[in-house]
Parts: structure tokens; sequence; C-alpha cells
């Protein structure tokens, strides 16, 4: 029986498609054709792969805003948002395909001979995206993938199938082979389980939750598989009384607000030292209430609504109607999965203090010395992002070293580059991403000695 995904706009919760769901059976002819594909694609000369791969990236960038549109008609994303969104996949191909002439082994002194290592492709590679940034997330394991030899199985979230089928359509438009890079909508306890357990799966690369990511961690650990988990985070914006708190308050909102809060990297715990609490927070309050939230369409509009009527329910259950709110923005009525900004004044080892609530919802904790604030920061399962505001630079190196998270940065939000590694500590997951060792992560090390010492009679 052929079972469909119902794709809703989440502005308007109307349906906007409605694609059709990938069984076991195809996954399993899917991977096959991949695997004969891969063959063809690794044999394919380094500097010729790379200019197919920077064709794809032009071809990308000639569909920019039909790309935006479908992001915004099923993630609900501001326009401005998903531009850049897809704008992140061009960039992401250019950089993959800007590695597979540098894709180099060593050569390693021994005795008796030469040693060296050479990085070869894994096979068929499995993409298991999200739904809160369905393009980037997919390009993030799809392109360096590729640019390391490998074919590409891209299962999308249920919600947000769209864009990942549509850059299926335009790899083939820029001449990768067929095969290659295939797109396989579906339910992940269906779809994405036939993909993590097929032995002809190589890699598995996951972005969703922690619980999820733990069960598809036990299902590759099966068969010895590879894999990159990126999971969960609660982050924490620490900051400092010598902090410029002015630039710290007006940055604060757009670090848990963006994508109306859906983001791992989210600053969803606002840190800040006794002493400039009250002026913290006066500052913070009209610039949560200035974020502009509203239709997607509206090039002005920086924050949507929610992915799903579940995901707003998961949301409230955190911020009962009765809650004492310190700030409390405001969202638009009727139609749509929307949900206002929200400042919570909380304590360490509350619950909206230490578990991800992935909705546009913050909580402010003060803390009176550096070494509370580490403590209060480290106090969450999660260690994936994080940041600090401060003059001090030796404060912002020990602060720094002290966080237990995978990408900090000091007087600024930004956690995302993809020229530089991201990736989590304790329970955000497991392995790296992008950076310039991100096609490594998607090859084996093969060592070869060569005897190069005169052969004995009789060899």
């Amino acid at each position: 029986m052929l079972h469909e995904l119902k794709i809703i706009n989440p502005a308007t919760e109307e349906v906007v498609a409605t694609v059709p769901t990938t069984s076991p059976e195809e996954v399993d002819a899917a991977v096959r054709r991949a695997a004969g594909a891969q063959e063809a694609w690794a044999a394919v000369a380094p500097g010729d792969r790379a200019r197919i791969l920077r064709r794809f990236a032009e071809v990308v960038d000639a569909h920019l805003d039909p790309l935006a549109e479908l992001e915004l008609k099923e993630a609900g994303h501001p326009l401005g948002n998903a531009r850049w969104e897809a704008g992140n996949v061009r960039d992401l191909l250019h950089y993959a395909a800007g590695g597979v002439e540098r894709l180099t082994g060593t050569q390693i002194p021994v005795a008796g001979g030469l040693n060296i290592t050479i990085q070869e492709p894994l096979g068929v590679v499995a993409v298991i995206a999200p739904w809160n940034f369905p393009m980037p997330i997919a390009a993030w394991g799809m392109a360096p993938a590729l640019a390391a030899g490998n074919a590409v199985l891209l299962k999308p979230a249920e919600t947000t199938p769209l864009t990942a089928l549509r850059l299926a359509e335009l790899a083939l438009e820029a001449g990768l082979p067929e095969g290659l890079f295939q797109v396989l909508p579906g339910e992940g306890p269906v779809t994405g389980t036939a993909l993590v357990d097929h032995p002809g799966v190589a890699k598995v690369v996951f972005t969703g939750s922690t619980a999820t990511g733990r069960q598809i961690a036990a299902r590759c650990a099966a068969q010895t598989k590879r894999l990159t988990l990126e999971l969960g985070g609660k982050s924490p914006n620490i900051v400092f009384a010598d902090a410029d708190i002015e630039a710290a308050a007006a940055a604060a909102p757009g670090s848990f607000l963006d994508n109306t809060g859906q983001d791992c990297c989210a600053r969803s715990r606002i840190l800040v030292q006794r002493s400039v609490y009250d002026r913290f927070m006066e500052l913070l309050e009209p610039a949560v209430k200035a974020f502009t939230v509203g239709d997607p369409a509206d090039p002005a509009t920086q924050m949507g609504p929610l992915i799903s009527a579940a995901q707003r329910e998961r949301v409230r259950s955190y911020v009962p109607e009765d809650a004492p709110a310190a700030i409390r923005g405001e969202a638009p009525a009727g139609k749509g999965f929307w949900y206002p900004a929200t400042v919570l004044e909380g304590r360490p080892g509350d619950r909206t203090a230490v578990e991800e609530i992935f909705g546009p919802v913050a909580v402010v904790l003060p803390f009176d010395d550096e070494a509370e604030a580490v403590r209060i920061a480290n106090d969450t399962d999660y260690g994936l992002s994080g940041s600090l505001w401060t003059r001090d630079v030796s404060r912002a190196l020990r602060v720094s070293r002290a966080v237990a998270a995978g990408n900090l940065s000091v007087n600024s939000h930004s956690s995302v580059r993809y020229w530089t590694p991201f990736g989590g500590f304790k329970q955000s997951g497991l392995g790296r991403e992008l950076g310039p060792d991100a096609l490594a992560a998607f090859t084996e090390t093969k060592n070869v000695f060569i005897n190069t010492e005169a052969a004995t009679p009789g060899e």
C-alpha cells in the first residue's frame, strides 16, 4: 500500500504537497543503484569530480529563490533566512569541491622500504537530515561525502522533503551520475531504519534528537558501522560584568529566536553576572519585543512559526499559561503554529534551564563569579555550543577552556561556519562535521608498505 507524507505550511496550516514514502524494498533498490554509481564516481579523475561538484553549486546558485520559496512553504522560515540557507548549500558544494584534489595521504619513514597512506571512499553513505535546517544540514553530509568519492542516500525529515527532492533534480541537471545522489522521503521508523540497517550502507550521518541518535548508534554498533551524530543542545550565553552590556543585550534575542528557537545551538540559557543583571534585563526587554514576528514571505520578518502543532505543544509544556514570564513578545493570531518570544527568570537545575525546549524560549540565570558561571554552564547533559561576553582576553580563554562544549564564540553568537569543524561534547553527539577535515570523515585510511630492499634469491 502506497503511503504519502502531507507537507503542511506551518504559517497557514495548508497542505502544500503530498510526497510518496520510500518502502524498505525501495531502500534496498536505491542502495544497489548507489553502489553501482559509486564505483564509477570514485574512478573519476579528481579534477573532473571537482568540476562536476562546482557545476552543481552553480546550478543551485541559479535556483536560490525557488529553493528559498520551497523552504518557506515547508518549514515556515522567513524568506531572508531561506535564501541564506540555499546559498549555504551552494557554498558547501564549492568548499567541498576545493577539497577533492587535496584529499592527500602521507608518506611515513620506515625501515626497509616506503610507507604511504591512501584515503579511500567508504562507499554508500546515508544522510538523515532534520527539519529545522533542511537544506544546509543535508549539504553538511552530502557535499563532503560526494567530494570524497562516495554515493549519498539522503532521507529528509517527514515534514520537509521538498527542498531535498529539488536538490536531487538539480544534481542530475548539473551532471552527477544517475543513482549517485538519491533522496528517499519517508518515516523514520520505516525508511530511516531500513537505511541504517542496510548492510550496503557504510556510514550514517544523523542530525536530530539525542534519543533518536542513541537508537541509531545502537543499530550501527550491531554492524560496526561508521557514524556521525549531531544531536541536541542547551547552549549558554554567559555575560560578564566587564562586557559591553548594551551589545550583549542587543545580540541576545537573535541567539535564541533565530529559526524560532528551533536550533540546537540556540543560546537558550542566558547567564548574567549579578552586578549587571538588572541593567541587562532592562536592555533585553525592548530588544526581544522589537524582534519582528509574522508572515515568512515578508522580507522584514525575523521570526516565523514553529514547524508543527506538536512542536508548539511541546514548547507550551515548558511555559504554562500562568508561568511568570519576565518578558513575553507577541505572535500572530489565527492559523499557523505561532508562539511568542518568551524569557523566563529561573534557577540552576530548573527544567527550563537544563532541557532542550526547541522553541523561542530562554531562561535567564544570575551568577556571582567566574567559577559559578562555568558550573552553571556545564550543568546539563549537552555540550554543543555557547557564547561568552567579556572584554578580558584572559577570562575569555579560561572560560572557553572550562566550558564543556564543542563550539564557543566570544562576543558573538556565531556557531557554524563551513570552514571550521562543528560538533558537540557529551550527549550532543559524536564526531565532527564541516571544516578542512570534512572529506576525511568520509574515507578509510589504507596503509601500504613497499619493500625497496633488494630481493634475496629464491624470493
